[in-house]
């Protein structure tokens, strides 16, 4: 697909927020008083490894959340008393972003649609950006992490979630790269499916897996750069997925949570 057709697609998608079959599961419509609050503690509980990342000195600091979802994430940079701002390419995220804004008494104007390969901010406007899930969905990600340092100020950090070329379950599934050229395209929209998928089951129009040693070459411009393999699988046999999120998830895990500093 051309970058247009894959925006106009993510913008579709993305509609749907990030995080619905969650909330799904859990009974939450939206439509009770706490319902935000009930999906914010199962998202959480589900990544509890997410708020180490938020542990950091946000007071007082401008920071750029790019994709939205639910607004678990950006609710909780706005509530530590951060000059928070969201974009996202879709309208239903950047709703309820505002939604949860004014939750908390502060203005919703700080939250836009816009596509992070062309973010509406001069150049060196923020101390930290945080992009959990999203740039690996725009069909460019180069320019997407070039977009992300090009707003930072000198000094300032990117914590990004990209998804791992090497956990465990692309590793299962990467047996499709030895099927026909028709069926290799099936695996790899079914494996796209099992990772984001619409309440159709249509999975998501564009999704990049990356290496250790991508993430090191896309991110070449920052100083610094940590890279934390994070997240599993639910497991059958009477396993619990969170006993291996501080030890097997480490190694082979279905994420990378990279720390970049400018």
């Amino acid at each position: 697909m051309s970058q247009q057709a894959i925006d106009k697609s993510n913008a579709e998608f993305w509609d749907t927020l990030c995080g619905w079959g969650l909330a799904q599961q859990a009974g939450i419509t939206g439509e009770r008083d706490d319902d935000l609050a009930r999906f914010d503690e199962l998202y959480f509980r589900f990544y509890p490894y997410l708020e180490r990342y938020l542990d950091e000195p946000l007071e007082g600091k401008k920071v750029l959340e790019v994709g939205l979802g639910y607004g678990t994430l950006g609710h909780a940079i706005a509530s530590r008393g951060a000059d928070y701002h969201g974009v996202d390419i879709a309208p239903g995220p950047v709703s309820m972003m505002r939604r949860r804004l004014g939750l908390l008494g502060l203005s919703g104007d700080q939250v836009r649609q816009a596509s992070v390969l062309e973010l509406p901010f001069e150049s060196e406007t923020f101390d930290y950006v945080y992009s959990i899930g999203c740039l690996h969905h725009t069909g460019d990600l180069g320019r997407s992490v070039d977009e992300v340092h090009r707003v930072l100020v000198p000094g300032g950090r990117a914590v990004v979630m990209l998804y791992y070329r090497h956990s465990l379950r692309r590793t299962v599934y990467g047996l499709r790269d030895h099927l026909s050229p028709a069926r290799r395209r099936r695996a790899e929209e079914h494996t796209r499916g099992m990772y984001d998928a619409d309440p159709e089951g249509a999975p998501a129009p564009h999704t990049d897996f990356v290496s250790k040693r991508e993430v090191r070459s896309l991110f070449r411009d920052f100083e610094r750069v940590r890279i934390d393999v994070r997240n599993f699988d639910s497991l059958r046999f009477g396993t619990k997925r969170e006993w291996f999120l501080d030890n097997v998830a480490r190694l082979i895990g279905l994420d990378l949570y990279i720390v970049a500093d400018k």
